[in-house]
């Protein structure tokens, strides 16, 4: 049986408004959420990114809230201004109610502006630990009418180094109030605070996106022997051609190099860490969002503001500490219903780590080699092939027909369009793919299909084949 929104206990003008913006069934975590949160009950949600959290806690807030009073009455923390920004966005759009006034507070923004929009009046607050506890001991910031309080993200909020920052505001909020935890992962410490600042909760925890096998193909490519990851992750990305991705590694120094030696190859790529300042970051998201740039190397914790829906690949150029990290790393794919891929570089040595994520997502991960030249050409060729079926059904092919009449003189036609499509890959293809420049496993008699030799370049002549394909004079009967 399908479930609806009208079964959970919405009203039915929010009902309309959700199928007016596409929402027309419930994910997991909101069938289960958002009936306890609208009986007034605590709830601790357990679920992965891209399950549907926002909604599961913000429809329930949006029911409840007295649209006659300007005061703060439900607040959200979140462990970064991104996630926040995110969250408010969201919740505006499940409402068409002017009268909901919904305001984000984080660092790196003037605390004055933020400190006027609060006056102004806000129901709703969304905002990071540390901008939280700093209006709150202005004074410019009160919790004394606060009905709901949300954790989000619990377990980033963790790892970030906020949980007591979240203790001192739970602490200081009303006793008489309804509370929610959402995280990906439940910890000790998070457990601890559920025990001590939430009432009789219920727990809800959603087990389907834990490996996520149905919507993310996840599979490892072998690094070979005396191969730097540097250089097995050309061939790699050259043969999936990501439209959109995130590349983890481990240090910032790590993302600098990478950035640098993708940039150098031709990529459209740009790094995401901790030294770039609020506002590059913000650029950096933008232009990633706008698909200004295709790919984004990040380190774990600077890619925990990077939300983006349409992400086609997560790519671990490490793998990550735990396997927890793994699974919150390549949910950031095949969310919303779609496909994604994730794929790992693996190291003789991460056998063990590889191991132990199979056995977390409870799937053998598919084991490839590098590409070879031979695989990554065939793929170039076979794009050439489609971009040559989009342009013939456009109307400007048209205009390049009389120099094609013109070469057809002195050469068949079949040849005039082969030199022209050569042309195109000689240009487009990467230049690490060119003759006697680094050579992929096959070639090097490391990976698949070597058998320790390394086969002799064939000499290609600058005019080979061009006397054999001009048009031979027609014979005098």
């Amino acid at each position: 049986m399908t479930l609806s929104f009208q079964s959970l206990g919405l009203s039915e003008e929010r009902i309309r408004h959700l199928e007016e913006i596409g929402f027309t069934a419930p994910t997991a975590i909101q069938a289960q959420a958002i009936p306890h949160l609208l009986a007034g009950r605590d709830v601790v949600g357990q679920a992965q990114t891209g399950t549907g959290k926002t909604a599961a806690f913000g429809l329930p807030i949006l029911e409840r809230i007295d649209l006659k009073s300007p005061n703060v009455q439900a607040l959200i923390l979140t462990p970064t201004r991104e996630l926040a920004m995110q969250v408010c966005q969201a919740i505006r759009t499940f409402t068409n109610d002017r009268r909901v006034k919904v305001v984000t507070i984080y660092g790196g923004q003037s605390i004055e502006l933020q400190v006027d929009r609060l006056r102004r009046g806000a129901q709703i607050v969304v905002g990071t630990p540390g901008r939280v506890i700093d209006l709150l001991g202005r004074g410019d910031l009160r919790l004394d009418h606060l009905d709901w309080l949300v954790l989000d993200e619990a377990d980033e909020m963790l790892n970030m180094g906020f949980i007591q920052d979240v203790e001192k505001i739970l602490s200081q909020a009303p006793a008489e109030r309804q509370t929610t935890f959402f995280s990906a992962t439940m910890e000790p410490s998070i457990r601890k605070l559920v025990n001590k600042f939430l009432n009789s909760p219920v727990t809800v925890t959603i087990e389907q996106p834990k490996a996520a096998p149905s919507r993310i193909n996840q599979v490892a490519y072998t690094v070979p022997r005396g191969w730097t990851k540097a250089k097995a992750i050309l061939p790699i990305l050259e043969l999936e051609d990501p439209e959109s991705a995130i590349i983890f590694v481990r240090t910032r120094r790590a993302a600098a190099e990478l950035t640098s030696q993708l940039q150098a190859a031709g990529h459209s790529v740009d790094e995401y860490h901790g030294d770039l300042s609020q506002s590059q970051r913000e650029r950096l998201l933008l232009r990633f969002r706008q698909q200004q740039i295709k790919w984004v190397v990040a380190t774990d914790i600077a890619a925990r503001g990077i939300h983006v829906d349409d992400l086609t690949h997560v790519i671990n150029y490490d793998l990550p500490d735990s396997v927890e990290n793994y699974v919150h790393r390549i949910g950031r794919t095949g969310r919303a219903g779609k496909e994604g891929t994730a794929i790992s570089l693996v190291h003789p040595l991460d056998r063990r780590k590889l191991r132990e994520i199979e056995n977390h997502v409870r799937l053998r991960l598919e084991i490839k080699s590098i590409p070879t030249r031979a695989e990554i050409e065939a793929r170039y060729l076979e794009k050439l092939q489609s971009q040559v079926r989009e342009t013939l059904a456009g109307e400007r092919v048209a205009s390049f027909l009389p120099i094609v009449a013109q070469l057809a003189e002195d050469y068949e036609p079949h040849t005039v369009a082969a030199a022209a499509l050569q042309m195109i890959y000689d240009r487009t293809r990467p230049a690490w793919l060119a003759i006697g420049t680094d050579p992929t496993p096959e070639e090097s008699g490391s990976g698949r299909g070597s058998g320790g030799a390394k086969p002799k370049p064939v000499k290609r002549s600058r005019h080979s084949g061009s006397s054999n394909h001009r048009r031979q004079p027609a014979q005098s009967k």
